[in-house]
């Protein structure tokens, strides 16, 4: 080997020996120029907020992006139906969220927005919201009771016993998928706090079947009353009296 060739290949390796610790500092500064940087305007039609494993946990988007529900990982229902914000734990199933949207139709309009947080494995048990339909409009604050069991088997169970034929069988099945879900109405509400759609503002207190047994409100003309209720809504006692 030529005393050149030596020379361009000692040359070589100082040269590799140099650049190598300066090409490791610049890619791990870009790294972190990309972790910490900082943007003035992000426009996106989704954005997934995931942990390090690539678990999601939050799920930000417009109409068509939006993803369908999901119970342990497993999508079920329509997506593209909600634009706004989801929310998941760490099991991968949603827990709540924060919808809204708005509709103008032949001269009439629809708007609304919810912001809901679901029971471990189940459906919403807390809402905010605001619902208007041409101007008759209720917003408040709702609180519901769900069954002790899973939203997902409660579904799997409905859709078998709606693949039944009408008759006794199916009427027993659905008897059953009550004496499951704990013997009450599936989302009983148990309070709502707010405005009603006739502009009155009402605490609504509830029984465990979804049934109003205590009411104050207060009404549009600012007529104030305490109505208790037995479990077929009728009036029990009422202050004024006779309200």
């Amino acid at each position: 080997m030529s005393t050149q060739i030596l020379r361009e290949l000692r040359f070589l390796r100082a040269y590799a020996l140099l650049t190598m610790p300066v090409l490791v500092v610049l890619s791990v500064s870009a790294f972190r120029a990309m972790q910490n940087h900082q943007f003035e305007e992000i426009n996106a039609e989704r954005i997934n907020i995931v942990e390090q494993d690539g678990t999601i946990r939050l799920v930000l988007s417009n109409m068509k992006r939006s993803p369908a529900p999901v119970v342990r990982g497993k999508s079920f229902g329509p997506a593209g139906v909600r634009p706004g914000m989801i929310f998941y734990n760490a099991e991968g199933t949603e827990v709540g969220g924060l919808a809204f949207d708005s509709k103008t139709e032949n001269g009439t309009y629809s708007a609304g927005g919810i912001l809901t947080f679901d029971q471990y494995e189940q459906d919403q048990v807390v809402s905010l919201q605001y619902i208007d339909n041409n101007g008759k409009r209720y917003q408040g604050l709702t609180v519901l009771d769900r069954p002790d069991v899973s939203y997902f088997e409660v579904l799997e169970r409905e859709e078998a016993i709606r693949q039944m034929a009408d008759g006794p069988e199916q009427d027993q099945a659905w008897k059953e998928l009550s004496e499951f879900q704990g013997g009450v109405p599936y989302g009983a509400q148990r309070l709502f706090v707010g405005r009603d759609t006739s502009k009155a503002a009402v605490v609504s207190l509830s029984d465990r079947f979804g049934k109003p047994r205590l009411r104050f409100t207060v009404d549009s003309a600012g007529g104030a009353s305490i109505a208790f209720l037995d479990e077929n809504g009728g009036v029990t006692y009422s202050l004024p009296e006779g309200e």
